[in-house]
């Protein structure tokens, strides 16, 4: 490590804990939850590496963190951020045949917004040449849970309700969905949205702001019978869509892009026509998947990038010493992600 700086520049939280409070992803100033910060460089433990960052997104999970609203609590003065990627540049005991390979990862001990991170190697996938920076930064959170989430949805039909469908995710699952032979009905917010995503793979594309949309997603329920509801917004259109669906349905929330909260008014419907609500987590998914199907999703991951199946749109690129005067701007650009580079 003789060649490694004592020191690193990073973008570091300025409160612990939970805030209580459920704005949504939303940042109006990032200097509200973020500062620059001068830091010792982070050591690698046993099992651990120490990545030189390339490059790392941001994600809605991310926006939430940082504002004391996601399942975690905050860490003052810790480096914000989840996901990356980079060459790991030193390795602890039991971690070292991960030594000068690039690897996506997901953080865990040292955030990923910062020239360096540190986590465990088993929160790394090693990358293959042909992946982009790009895309290796963008490599496990969304492609790992849409391939989770997919999964969920074609044990119970051929047809199933995604919402936040022009989202990275989003466009990930239309195009799994269709490969995979089912039948996605996307809910988007705008209408230019609905023929690329039907060009993507989506069966139906439903614009939220109509005035009859949960009339037009009551006719397509009849007829496709979707059972499964993967959303990411979670407010009272979500439990207006979950009660226009079948008996059996399952209304699975993986994120909380709006504020609202959702009011449940067909409580008969969990007695009478079986249906439940219930949550997805990755973190919790990659813990109770065993190591060979987790391997066997991450080289599927990788092949749909690397063929050009999958791609990551970027909005953004934004250096690291821009993120706590830019980030807020960024976040207003819409179908894209936000990559931050060292």
């Amino acid at each position: 490590m003789t060649d490694l700086p004592e020191t690193m520049f990073a973008v570091t939280q300025t409160h612990d804990g939970y805030s209580g409070t459920a704005t949504g992803p939303v940042i109006e100033d990032a200097s509200d939850w973020l500062a620059e910060a001068e830091l010792p460089l982070p050591q690698a433990g046993p099992g651990q590496v120490l990545i030189r960052m390339r490059m790392a997104s941001v994600n809605p999970s991310d926006l939430h963190f940082i504002k004391g609203e996601y399942g975690q609590p905050r860490v003052k003065g810790a480096p914000a951020g989840f996901e990356g990627c980079g060459e790991v540049v030193a390795a602890g005991q039991g971690a070292e045949g991960l030594m000068g390979q690039r690897v996506a990862f997901v953080a865990a001990g040292s955030g990923a917004w910062a020239e360096y991170v540190v986590t465990q190697a088993q929160m790394c996938i090693p990358l293959r040449p042909d992946i982009s920076d790009e895309d290796g930064a963008a490599q496990i959170v969304n492609p790992l849970t849409a391939m989770a989430m997919v999964d969920i949805a074609r044990s119970d039909g051929d047809a199933f309700v995604l919402s936040a469908a022009t989202s990275q995710l989003g466009k990930l699952m239309c195009s799994l969905g269709r490969d995979l032979g089912l039948k996605p009905i996307a809910l988007v917010r705008r209408a230019e949205a609905v023929e690329p995503l039907k060009e993507l793979g989506a069966e139906a594309v439903l614009v939220t702001t109509d005035a009859d949309v949960i009339d037009q997603f009551a006719a397509l329920s009849k007829d496709l019978k979707p059972r499964v509801f993967l959303d990411a917004v979670s407010d009272q259109l979500s439990e207006q869509i979950f009660a226009a669906m079948p008996n059996k349905a399952r209304w699975v929330s993986y994120g909380k892009l709006s504020a609202e909260p959702p009011r449940l008014t067909q409580m008969g419907q969990f007695i009478f026509m079986g249906k439940r609500i219930e949550g997805f987590w990755l973190t919790q998914w990659m813990m109770s998947t065993p190591p060979a199907d987790q391997m066997r999703v991450v080289a599927e991951v990788q092949a749909r990038f690397a063929d050009g199946r999958w791609k990551t749109d970027v909005s953004t690129h934004l250096p690291l010493r821009e993120v706590v005067s830019g980030l807020a701007d960024a976040t207003k650009k819409t179908d894209g992600k936000i990559m931050i580079t060292p």
